[in-house]
C-alpha cells in the first residue's frame, strides 16, 4: 500500500521517515511509548500497533546495537533448561520457534542441524535420548507442525562420516536434533519496519534522558535527539521500559525503586572460517559451567558462548584473551587438528539481562521473563530469551492496554509477518530466473532473499539504475554495494558502524574486520545521507579507531584492563 493509506506506510525507513516520525513524536500524546530498540522493544511497538494504538519507539543507539545484535544468533527451545526441570519455558520456546520458522520469518529463521557426541556408550545415550524425545514431543505442542525433523541416534562412524575433523576418542557415537538460526541484528531492523510500516513512529539515536511525571504518574519522557543535539518531549499515556540489562539504570531515572533486579552475563563468541574443519552440521558440547556451540554460519563457524557476571560498560562489553582461550580450549578438546587464536577471524560479546535471583553463577540464573507496573503509567519488562520475544512484547502491551481506555483489541502477531515474508517461498523457488533477469550469479540472488525476502525486488531495483551497486565490498565478497546503499536509504542506517556491524555482518566476518570495506561503505552512504568528504572521513575514522580498539582489548588479560582499552575508542556523536 502507498504512504497516504491509514491503514499502512511506506516499507521504507529512511532520513525523511526518521525527520516525520520525530515530527509525530513531539505533536501528539502516544498511547504507548516504547523505550528501547532491541528485540523486545521491537516487538513490542509491532505489538501495540497492530492492536490499533497510537505507538512510538525509541532507541539511544542503533536497533539493536545492544545484547539483540550479539546472541549466539540462535531460535531454540534451549536443551539446557531441560535438566533443570523448566519445561514450560521450553515448550514455550519451541512454540515460537515454529512460528518463526513457518509463518513470522521464513526468510530469516532457517533449520540448523546440531550433533551432541556422546562419550558414555548406554546411560548417557538413554538420558539425552531421553531429553532429545522430550524436545521433540514439546516442539508439536504449538498447535502446527515443528518446522524441523526429529531426533536421530548415530553410531560413531556415521558420525565420523558426517563430522569428519572430530578427534578419534572424542566419543562413541552421537545424537542429531535440529534447531532454528538467525541473524538476529537483521532480524531486529526488519521488526521495526514492519512497526513503521503499520504505523509506529520509530526514531533511533534518540536517548531518553528522563520521565515527565504528573503527581507519581509517568506521561512521558524527556528526548535527546543525538544526531542535532534538539531536546524534546514526548508524552504517552503508557510507557515500556524494554531496555534489557539497561533496566535498572532506566527505573533509576524514575526515582523509584525498580520491581526487580537485572544481572548482566557476558557471552563471548568466535568466528572461525568454515575450511578449518570439516563438518555436514553444527556442535553442542557440553562445559563446566553450562554448554559450547559451534554453528554454521554461512562461509563460517560461530563457537560460543562463555557465561560470566559483567559490571562494567554495558554498551561495550569485551571480550577478554582469557575468554578466546577457554572457548579454543574447549572446542579443541573434540577436534583432532586443533583450532589457534590465528583461525579467528571474529570475536563478538554481548550481555544477556538475567533476572537477579539467588545464584551467584549466571548460568543458573533465570531466563524467565517478567512484567511489572512500577510505577501509575510506567510497564517494565525484563528477563526473558530472544526467541521468545513475541511473548515478552505481547505480555508488555497487555499489561500498558490494561491501563488505558477503552477495549483494546489482543494481540495479533502470530499472524502477522515480517515484511519480506510474504511471497517468500515463490520467490525463491524462481531464484534462478531472477538471476538470469539481472545477470547475477544464483547464489548472489540466494543470499539476498535469505537476508531481505521478497524485499529483495527493491535492492534490485537499485542494482538495474545503477549497474556498480552489484560490485562486492572489498574483503566483504558476501556483500554488496546495494545493501549499503539499502541499509541508509530504507533501513534506518545513520552511521558506518550501523551497516558493517548490523546491517551487514562484516564487522565479525571479515579478515580485516572490515577496515578495507569501510571507506567504500562511506561514500556509498554520502550519497544518500548527503555527507560531505569530511564526513565521510570522519566516520571511517571513528569505525577504524572502534576496530582497532576492539582487537588491542582482546589481548588483555581480564575484564577490567579490557573495557578500559575497548573504551579508549569513544561512541560517535553528531551534530547537524
Amino acid at each position: 500500500m502507498t504512504s497516504h493509506n491509514s491503514v499502512t506506510r511506506s516499507t521504507k525507513m529512511g532520513p525523511e521517515e526518521r525527520i516525520a516520525a520525530l515530527a509525530k513524536l513531539k505533536d501528539k500524546e502516544l498511547d504507548i511509548l516504547v523505550v528501547g530498540g532491541g528485540i523486545v522493544g521491537a516487538g513490542a511497538a509491532l505489538d501495540a500497533v497492530t492492536r490499533g494504538l497510537s505507538v512510538g519507539i525509541l532507541e539511544a543507539r542503533d536497533w539493536a546495537s545492544g545484547t539483540s545484535s550479539r546472541s549466539s544468533k540462535l531460535v531454540h527451545g534451549g536443551i539446557r533448561y531441560l535438566e533443570q526441570l523448566d519445561f514450560r519455558l521450553v515448550r514455550e520456546a519451541l512454540t515460537e520457534r515454529g512460528l518463526l520458522l513457518q509463518r513470522i520469518a521464513p526468510h530469516l529463521v532457517k533449520p540448523v542441524r546440531f550433533l551432541y557426541p556422546l562419550k558414555k556408550r548406554f546411560t548417557e545415550r538413554f538420558y539425552i535420548g531421553a531429553g532429545m524425545l522430550l524436545y521433540d514431543i514439546f516442539s508439536y505442542t504449538g498447535g502446527r507442525p515443528p518446522g524441523v525433523p526429529h531426533h536421530r541416534h548415530l553410531s560413531k562412524s556415521q558420525v565420523q562420516k558426517l563430522i569428519p575433523s572430530l578427534a578419534n576418542d572424542a566419543l562413541v557415537g552421537g545424537i542429531t536434533y535440529y534447531d532454528a538460526q538467525v541473524d538476529d541484528a537483521r532480524y531486529v531492523s526488519s521488526l521495526v519496519r514492519t512497526a513503521s510500516f503499520y504505523g509506529a513512529h520509530a526514531a533511533s539515536r534518540v536517548r531518553v534522558e528522563g520521565f515527565i511525571k504528573v503527581g507519581e504518574r509517568v506521561v512521558g519522557v524527556r528526548a535527546h535527539d543525538l544526531q542535532t543535539d534538539e531536546h524534546f518531549d514526548v508524552r504517552a499515556k503508557q510507557v515500556v521500559n524494554a531496555t534489557g540489562v539497561w533496566t535498572d539504570d532506566t527505573q533509576r531515572m524514575v526515582g523509584e525503586r525498580g520491581t526487580f533486579k537485572v544481572r548482566a552475563s557476558k557471552g563471548v563468541h568466535l568466528v572461525v572460517p568454515r575450511d578449518r574443519f570439516q563438518s555436514a552440521m553444527g556442535l553442542l558440547l557440553r562445559t563446566e559451567k553450562s554448554v559450547l556451540f559451534v554453528i554454521p554460519w554461512g562461509r563460517h563457524w560461530l563457537i560460543g558462548t562463555t557465561d560470566t557476571d559483567w559490571h562494567l560498560d554495558k554498551a561495550h562489553p569485551a571480550a577478554t584473551a582469557a575468554d578466546i582461550d577457554y572457548i579454543l580450549e574447549h572446542i579443541n578438546e573434540v577436534l583432532s587438528v586443533p583450532l589457534t587464536r590465528e583461525d579467528v577471524e571474529g570475536v563478538y560479546a554481548g550481555l544477556r539481562p538475567l533476572l537477579a535471583g539467588e545464584s551467584d553463577q549466571t548460568s543458573k540464573l533465570s531466563r524467565e521473563h517478567l512484567v511489572g507496573h512500577s510505577v501509575p503509567g510506567l510497564v517494565v519488562i525484563a528477563g526473558g530469551k530472544w526467541t521468545t520475544y513475541r511473548i515478552m512484547a505481547k505480555d508488555a502491551v497487555d499489561a500498558a492496554a490494561s491501563a488505558l481506555d477503552g477495549c483494546i483489541p489482543a494481540s495479533a502477531t502470530q499472524d502477522i509477518p515480517l515484511l519480506g515474508a510474504e511471497g517468500y517461498q515463490a520467490a525463491w523457488n524462481k531464484r534462478g530466473k531472477i538471476a538470469r533477469a539481472f545477470g547475477l550469479h544464483t547464489v548472489r540472488v540466494e543470499h539476498l532473499l535469505n537476508r531481505y525476502g521478497t524485499l529483495t525486488d527493491e535492492l534490485l531495483d537499485l542494482i538495474k539504475a545503477n549497474p556498480a551497486l552489484a560490485e562486492p565490498l572489498p574483503g566483504a565478497d558476501d556483500y554488496i554495494g546495494a545493501e549499503v546503499v539499502y541499509a541508509a536509504s530504507h533501513e534506518g542506517a545513520l552511521h558506518l558502524e550501523d551497516v558493517l556491524a548490523r546491517r551487514t555482518r562484516i564487522s565479525i566476518e571479515a579478515w580485516d574486520r572490515g577496515v578495507s570495506a569501510a571507506p567504500v561503505a562511506a561514500a556509498l552512504m554520502a550519497d544518500v545521507l548527503g555527507w560531505d568528504q569530511g564526513r565521510i572521513d570522519r566516520e571511517v575514522g571513528f569505525y577504524l579507531t572502534r576496530v582497532a580498539a576492539e582487537r588491542a582489548s582482546q589481548e588483555e588479560p581480564n575484564d577490567e584492563s579490557a573495557d578500559r582499552v575497548r573504551l579508549e575508542a569513544p561512541d560517535i556523536v553528531v551534530t547537524n
